[in-house]
């Protein structure tokens, strides 16, 4: 057994791990902590299979930003156990049953799935490289780039005379 299958392996318990504690933690914030976990784990997964673009993307973007929104909204709201609304065991049982449901649709879906004919190249190849990706986009869509960026400023001056007061 080699290092990455051991990281593998260990990122994976970690990812399901962290992602169960989202479902099952009754505290939001401990749900949202646990969140930021599962991003962190699910990062090293890609690193693991040599995309450090979408690694840096993950962390940065979910880990980061969407979590830091979580948390600011978390701390905004009330959550007093007195003002919580009272759950109906109908809404329980539906919520039971369309759980069930999907995954039920889940496994069907992935009953049917040839896996050990596909495989992933671990800590080979280049097609997750950030300097392919620079090449490609530089290269090939230098044009539909630059037209997003200005696209990007002219709304970002626009959002400034919008908020400037007069």
């Amino acid at each position: 057994m080699n290092i990455t299958t051991i990281l593998f392996w260990f990122l994976t318990v970690l990812a399901i791990g962290s992602a169960l504690m989202v479902i099952v933690s009754r505290n939001p914030v401990y749900s949202v902590l646990s969140l930021i976990l599962t991003f962190f784990a699910i990062s090293g997964h890609y690193l693991l299979l040599n995309a450090q673009f979408l690694f840096i993307v993950n962390l940065i973007v979910y880990a980061g930003a969407i979590m830091v929104l979580f948390l600011f909204v978390l701390m905004l709201m009330n959550l007093n156990s007195e003002s919580e609304p009272s759950r109906q065991k109908w809404l329980k049982f539906a919520g039971t049953i369309a759980g069930g449901c999907l995954l039920l649709v889940l496994v069907a879906a992935l009953r049917d799935v040839d896996s050990k004919s596909t495989y992933a190249l671990v800590n080979a190849g280049d097609s997750g490289l950030i300097e392919n990706l620079g090449k490609t986009l530089f290269r090939d869509y230098v044009v539909p780039f630059e037209i997003s960026s200005i696209l990007f400023l002219s709304a970002m001056v626009g959002a400034v005379v919008l908020g400037k007061k007069e």
